[in-house]
């Protein structure tokens, strides 16, 4: 140390040995900064990728929030088209709500928080804000099963808007839909004839819309056409339901 601050030749020498030393403390040093930076890169991965996963989880969210809206803003239009389809009867009128479907593809049911408390009674008609949906075939005290006009057990008297013939109408449960028995093949119904309830049953006062004519088919081989009824009720679709008092209905039942 004296020497290094008294003789100038020193320093050089000093200067000269601290370049191999500079070189040793580089090598040394190296695999530490390596270390430092992979751990820096690998936090800055695992980062990147738990923000990606909050992300992606928050999309998820989101995205759940708008269907549900959207659910919602279906739920308000069907129960707009209800009460405004409710406001057109005549009669006393309750409107439902369904809490069950049967799990059976070929039995058209389904079950509605009104019962016997509500008045409900066997045979009562059930609409929805479309068209008939059905009819009471048992009743609780807080709930009832609703047979649907598409069920193959179901049968309803009809008739044509456009000329008034007369049918009855019984449901397919293969295809949902509902077809015309022992219609004539020179009888005058066409695909697009609109189907009205004709009051001639035991449950359904005259009026009530029942669907639309979607196919006639006239096989030569067979005694009747085959026509083909699409439901003008959403019978897959509609949760809420209106069960009916018709005034005619019930002074029948009187």
């Amino acid at each position: 140390m004296i020497l290094d601050k008294h003789v100038a030749a020193v320093t050089q020498i000093r200067i000269i040995l601290s370049v191999p030393l500079n070189s040793l403390q580089y090598v040394v040093s190296w695999p530490i900064e390596l270390f430092d930076t992979i751990h820096d890169t690998i936090s800055t991965h695992d980062s990147l990728v738990q923000e990606n996963l909050d992300l992606k989880a928050e999309q998820l969210t989101l995205r759940a929030q708008v269907q549900r809206l959207i659910a919602i803003e279906s739920e308000n239009d069907q129960l707009k088209a209800l009460v405004h389809s409710a406001s057109q009867l005549q009669g006393k009128i309750l409107v439902a709500q369904l809490l069950a479907v049967s799990a059976d593809p070929f039995l058209k049911q389904v079950i509605v928080n009104k019962g016997s408390r509500d008045n409900v009674f066997v045979g009562q008609p059930v609409l929805d804000a479309f068209g008939v949906m059905g009819q009471v075939t048992q009743v609780n005290p807080l709930n009832s099963r609703i047979l649907l006009i598409n069920d193959a057990h179901s049968g309803l008297s009809v008739q044509i808007v456009r000329n008034g013939v007369r049918a009855i109408a019984v449901g397919d449960a293969y295809s949902g839909q509902l077809r015309l028995l022992n219609i004539p093949q020179t009888a005058d119904i066409k695909s697009g004839d609109v189907l009205i309830t004709s009051g001639l049953g035991e449950h359904f006062p005259e009026g009530y819309p029942v669907g639309q004519v979607r196919s006639v088919t006239q096989d030569p081989g067979l005694q009747f056409a085959t026509i083909i009824v699409e439901p003008a009720a959403h019978l897959d679709r509609s949760r809420g339901v209106i069960l009916v008092w018709p005034t005619t209905l019930m002074s029948r039942v009187k």
